[in-house]
Order: structure tokens, then sequence, then C-alpha cells
């Protein structure tokens, strides 16, 4: 972090020694105390699957994988405390531990016989709390191999992955940074393909939905790389409130979303009635890519349509244009500065990562935040009495609301190009994505996100805001075109194409930090490198034998009010 906006990770390009997991909470309490945000104390918590035991070091007190600290869970031999066990959202765990979702079936492939460690590195929101779940199930099953687990905020992840692969010891199995794509990961040799690491791969593969892999996002050459641990048709955009706090507003956007207005307006009364004692906004203000996400959000709600991650997040695939300079863009900015200008956000709330943000939000800090149903398995557990609810994200004050977009494939979790235990890493991953393990992941997380496999989420109780958040989805996204499915020479760009410095989201911080003062100048200057950057990349892929030009990025004739359609596809080509 640089004069307080977040810089984006630089691949290949980082000096610093790998993470250690006791230090590393210590680091990233520094870090926030330099930016001026609340300091959490820093905890490693170890759970010693062997005995299903938990034991805290350096702040007792802390919660697992919470604000500011470090999360690792550790299945080992030879532990002495006794157990704790994690209920799952929605009833799911009611009565047991989570990991008596798991079961895991005999392993395919050898695995090591010998006392034997796997290191994973991911974040720590609802995915981690399967992963807590399958390392003393995981143990327990093969009784010699230790899964050492790492969840940390997605910026930090920008800082100790990079360091952990340039010095060749990266763990086993990590998620990738905010910034960084999979194309990119590829190109630079991070990860490996799951073809050859994976049992029995291409009928684990076959087993998949349609449209689960996708040349140019989980699938590069043929090879595949990463796979859907979660479904894409979700996203962090929901207006998640305070029941409470709106109800003595007067304000009830379950039964009628808010549009714009009375959205600033209900912040701003909620700010007034808590007198100091708690807001009526919070955001992870510290973590760019939230901020660019909810002028985004906003941005395509009212129109302005485009791609759903990667270099097409903001693209227009009807006029092939980048959405920055757009009236609806600019409009979603006056909007964040208005809040501010209001007084409505949470004081430091720029200083809060995301972890921060959804535990403090829970904690009563603030009346509403826009954010992902990824946040209830915690909420069920770190705050059972938290009375929150679910409604669409305020919509615009005219006009009929645009739908959100996804692309067909996803990735959450991939394997280091140079991993020192590739079988475990491929029996994990096996059973991850097999119909059995994602039955566990839902009923582990409450259904709060959807799985790929509509058999799992069928089975799943769901408490009622994950039904509202799942309606929600199903109601408000759609599927987008991909050029990468229509032509697949454009992952080709994707591999040549380099991050932007400042990006969106780091445009949209210093604009609410006023480090940039005239946000139509500073969004101008964003869109016009994005258009260079991404001719020079197509001119690289060009150069190394691609067949791709800038119509490869246009599709004039979506609606973005209906999925595209493989007909559609076919009528473009």
């Amino acid at each position: 972090m640089s004069n307080g906006i977040e810089r984006g990770p630089a691949i290949g390009a980082v000096s610093r020694r790998h993470f250690l997991t006791g230090g590393l909470g210590v680091a990233a309490a520094c870090m926030l105390a330099a930016c001026g945000g609340p300091v959490a104390p820093a905890a490693t918590a170890v759970n010693t699957a062997s005995t299903g035991s938990t034991a805290a070091t350096a702040a007792p007190t802390a919660v697992a994988g919470g604000a500011g600290g470090v999360a690792t869970r550790t299945a080992a031999t030879g532990g002495t405390a006794p157990a704790v066990a994690s209920p799952a959202a929605g009833g799911g765990a009611a009565g047991g531990s989570a990991a008596s979702f798991i079961t895991l079936p005999p392993p395919v492939a050898k695995l090591p016989t010998g006392p034997t460690t796997l290191r994973w590195l991911g974040t720590a929101g609802e995915r981690k709390l399967f992963v807590d779940a399958l390392v003393p199930a995981y143990h327990q099953s093969r009784q010699n191999i230790t899964i050492e687990y790492t969840g940390l905020p997605f910026t930090e992840i920008a800082k100790v992955l990079p360091a952990g692969i340039q010095s060749g010891d990266a763990p086993d199995l990590f998620e990738l940074p905010s910034g960084v794509t999979g194309a990119q990961a590829v190109k630079q040799g991070w990860v490996g393909p799951l073809d050859d690491l994976i049992p029995d791969f291409a009928r684990w593969k076959a087993a998949f939905p349609a449209g689960s892999f996708v040349e140019g996002n989980n699938v590069f050459g043929g090879k595949t790389y990463s796979f859907p641990f979660e479904s894409t048709l979700k996203n962090n955009a929901l207006l998640l409130y305070n029941v409470d706090y709106l109800k003595q507003a007067g304000a009830d956007p379950q039964a009628k979303p808010l549009t714009w207005d009375e959205y600033r307006a209900v912040a701003k009364k909620v700010t007034q009635q808590g007198a100091g004692k708690y807001y009526g906004c919070i955001i992870a203000g510290a973590q760019a890519s939230r901020l660019g996400d909810q002028v985004r959000f906003f941005g395509q709600m009212a129109g302005a349509s485009g791609g759903s991650g990667g270099l097409v997040a903001d693209l227009d695939f009807r006029t092939g244009r980048y959405n920055y300079t757009t009236d609806q863009y600019l409009a979603a900015v006056e909007l964040l500065l208005g809040l501010k200008a209001d007084g409505s956000f949470f004081p430091g709330t720029v200083s809060l990562n995301v972890q921060q943000t959804d535990s403090q939000f829970a904690q009563g800090v603030a009346g509403m935040l826009i954010n992902g149903s990824y946040t209830f398995p915690q909420w069920a557990i770190d705050a059972p009495k938290f009375n929150y609810g679910v409604a669409s994200q305020p919509v615009p004050n005219s006009g009929k609301p645009a739908l959100f977009n996804a692309t067909a494939g996803g990735s959450n979790y991939w394997a280091y190009a140079k991993a020192k235990q590739p079988a475990i890493a491929g029996d994990i991953l096996s059973y991850a994505g097999s119909l059995p393990g994602q039955i566990a992941l839902i009923n582990i997380i409450g259904g709060s996100q959807p799985s790929v496999f509509p058999e799992a989420n069928a089975v799943s109780t769901l408490s009622p805001q994950a039904k509202q958040a799942l309606a929600l989805f199903a109601a408000q996204i759609v599927l987008a075109p991909s050029p990468a499915i229509r032509n697949p020479d454009t992952a080709l760009v994707d591999q040549e194409y380099r991050a932007l410095s400042p990006d969106f989201g780091t445009t949209v911080q210093g604009i609410f930090t006023g480090q940039l003062g005239d946000p139509k100048k500073a969004l101008q200057d964003l869109q016009d490198r994005a258009d260079k950057e991404l001719d020079r990349a197509i001119k690289a892929a060009q150069a190394k034998g691609a067949k791709v030009t800038r119509d490869d990025y246009t599709f004039a004739k979506w609606d973005p009010s209906r999925n595209w359609t493989d007909a559609d596809y076919a009528a473009s080509k």
C-alpha cells in the first residue's frame, strides 16, 4: 500500500521472502496501523486434527481468520487441546461438526506413506469453512498427512504468494490474488495443469455440467488448470442491512428496493440516529477492488453493461469499448462521494480490509453493506444473534434496472506448478470438485454460495437470508458473451495483457480518498490506458500467431437482458 492507495500485484517482481504463518499476522497488523486503521490482535490458530483440537497463539481471544489475523488450520498428529466444532449456517451442521458432512473415498492415486504436509493458501471467507471441515476429515482418512491452511485477505495474498513463487516455495494449492488472471498465472509459470494431477481426470471433468470449463478462463492450450468450486452465477452486489437500524429509520429494502437517492437518504438518517455509535454504511476501503466493484455494480445496474472479470470486466460487449467514462459509472462515483460527504460511512472505513469490514458490520457499526452472501456462514458462527436482511442493490432513480453479468467457467483453487505434494493436491481437488464434495460444501456453508452442480444446491437446508440471496442471483444475473468461447485465441491476449497500474479499483480508491481530485479526468486517463493496453496485447498475441482482432471483443447483437447462448455464439461467428 502506498499513499493510502492499494497497488496491484507485480507478477514475478517481488523480492521479499515467502511468508511464515506465525509472523504474518503481526506484519498485517503493523501495515494497518501505518494506514491509520483499527488494529486487531494478530492471531495464529492451529487446529490439530488427530484429536480435532484447536490451540491459539499470540492472541487467544481472536477468532481464527478474523480481522487482521492469520487463520491456519493444520491436520497434525499429537494434539492435546479439546475440540471445538463450528456449526454451519442454515442449520447444516446443527447437532454435529461440519466435518461430519465429509466422507472421503479411498485414494485412487498413490499417496506418500510417511509423515507429509501439504500447504494451502486461500481466503478467510466461506470457502475456509469448507477447508476447516476438510482438514480433520482428511487426516482421519489419510492419517500420515497434514494439511496446513492459511486464510488471508486478498491484499495479503497479493504480497505473500508472488514472494513464495519467486523463491520456489509457494504453497501446493492457492487462490490467485485479485488482479492476477489465470492466463497470466499460466504464462508466468505459477500454476500447473490438473490433467495429470487429478486421478481419472477425464471422468472427473466429464461429471461437471456443461459450460464449467472454458478456454481462456480455466482451460489454456487445451489443458485444465482450475474448476468452478462455486458457481459464477453470484456477485457481491447484495444490499445487506441491519434490520433493526433500518426499521427505526423507516426503511424496508426487502419490500421495495431503495433507489439511489433513497439509499443515500437512509444512510444519512441511520447515521444521525446512531449518534456516533453506528453509521449508515461501511465498505472495505483498504481493498481497492471492493471500491471498484461498488462503482461497477451500481454503474452496470444503471445500464453500463460489461463483462464480469479480467480485462473484460468493464468492457461493453455491444461496442467493444470500456465503460469507465460512461455517465453511469461517473454517476456511481458521485453517489459514493455523496455518501462520504454526508458522513454516512463508518470512520476509518478506508483502512478496513474485507474480513475486518464483514466482522465489524456484524457487530453493529453500520446499517448497510454492499457485499455477497459468502459472509452468512461466518456470521452464523461469530454473531448468531445478528439480525440482518438481504435485498437488491439500490436501483437507479428512474428507468428499468439492468441485469448483472456472469460468464461460463469459473476458478477458485489452483495448483502450484512446482508443488511439493502433487499427489495430495490432486486427491484434495478431486474430492472438492466431485458431487459428494459439492454437497458437503453446500451443507457446510448453508447454501450461502451456489454450487455449479444443481444436485448439490437441491439438498441443502437454506437459511432465509441464503434463500433470498440465491433468488436475487437467479433474477438479476445473466450469462454474458465470452470472447474466449467464440475465439479461443483471445486467451493469448489475456496472457500478453499487463495489469494496469493504477487499475480501476485503485483509481476509484484514489478518488474516494481525495488523492485524485477530478473523477472524470482520472477515469478518462484510465480508459485511455485500458484501450491502449488492450490494443498492445492484441498485437503482441498476433505476433505470436494468434488470429485475433479488436472485433473479437464486440458482440453487437448482445441483449444484456437475457443469457447469451450457444446459438448466439454460432450466429455471431
